[in-house]
């Protein structure tokens, strides 16, 4: 997907949207910071959390913990935040 693709893909469903706006405020972040920062469950903000893997925009620096796993954007991630910012779907 290209970065428009992207950019769509994550506002059809808010979840990702929030996590995405939490992760380029606090950088490297767990799963239950997101989940207490955005008042959503850990089982929703853990499967954005996977979709994000999944496309490239997130990477998760700590996979072989089961848990206290830390996420960051990767420079794709970056990329569509930044497309996000400026078409005015995150402040």
């Amino acid at each position: 997907m290209d970065i428009d693709d992207l950019t769509k893909w994550i506002i059809a469903v808010d979840r990702r949207v929030l996590v995405m706006k939490t992760l380029h405020e606090h950088g490297l972040i767990k799963a239950s910071e997101i989940a207490e920062q955005t008042g959503r469950s850990l089982q929703n903000i853990s499967r954005a959390l996977r979709e994000l893997e999944e496309y490239g925009l997130i990477e998760c620096l700590t996979p072989e913990k089961h848990t206290w796993k830390r996420y960051i954007l990767t420079d794709n991630g970056l990329q569509v935040f930044e497309k996000l910012r400026k078409s005015h779907f995150i402040d």
